[in-house]
Formats: C-alpha cells, sequence, structure tokens
C-alpha cells in the first residue's frame, strides 16, 4: 500500500490535481503492483514560497508545474520495478495534465511490512 504525498503550487484546479491522482495512481496499478483500491494519496497545495526548488538541479529546467512525488511502500520491490514506475508516471503525466517530465520529482521512501497498521491498531502486512 503506498502512501502518495502530492506537493505542488498552489493555484493549480481541481481538474488538474485530479489528473495527477488518477495518473499517479493508474501508474503504480501499471507497474508496481499496486491491487485495485489501494488509493491514499494527500495533495497539498503551497505557496511559492513554501516549496522551495532549484529549477536547474541536475540539469533540468523546472517551471511553476513542479510536482513533488513521495511514496511511502514496503520494500518489496526491486530496482527494475522502481525504474519502471517512475517512467510510467512521468509518461502519464506528460499526456494528462501536461506536466513536462522535468517537472516531475518522486522519491519512495520504503519502510517494513510491519511498519503499516491499515486500522483497528493491527499490522495488518504481518498478522
Amino acid at each position: 500500500m503506498p502512501l502518495v504525498r502530492l506537493s505542488l503550487l498552489r493555484g493549480k484546479p481541481r481538474a488538474y490535481r485530479d489528473a495527477i491522482v488518477d495518473n499517479v495512481y493508474q501508474a503504480m496499478h501499471e507497474s508496481f503492483n499496486v491491487p485495485k483500491d489501494d488509493l491514499f494519496m494527500i495533495v497539498s497545495q503551497h505557496e511559492p514560497e513554501d516549496l522551495i526548488f532549484d529549477r536547474h538541479y541536475m540539469g533540468m529546467e523546472r517551471s511553476d508545474d513542479f510536482v513533488v512525488i513521495q511514496l511511502s511502500v514496503s520494500n518489496t520491490r526491486n530496482q527494475a520495478q522502481k525504474n519502471a514506475l517512475f517512467a510510467r508516471i512521468v509518461e502519464r503525466l506528460q499526456v494528462n495534465p501536461g506536466i513536462r517530465p522535468d517537472d516531475v520529482l518522486i522519491h519512495l521512501l520504503e519502510g517494513d511490512k510491519g511498519n503499516w497498521s491499515f486500522g483497528r491498531g493491527l499490522a495488518q502486512y504481518v498478522l
């Protein structure tokens, strides 16, 4: 179960934000073995002074469409699966809502399966 945090500059319309959510989820489902209905995302919008990023780090040309995608996941996937996820997210976001690849930063946070509780105070993955 990935827990996804999306951070972007304030002011994008609802349809734009929904497209990001939908396409990140579809990319996870297609390339990262995330099951249907496993959808947990937090969308945060920030003022320009609160979302600070270098517009040229690592040779990129970042714009005000910059989005940070942080996924907390269980450490059960190999590097090829991670690479496939990164590529698929960028591909889908480029189509809809039209975010340039340079404007997509993705970060995976990996942890043990026992670190998750989906409710009721239980660690369902390790029961």
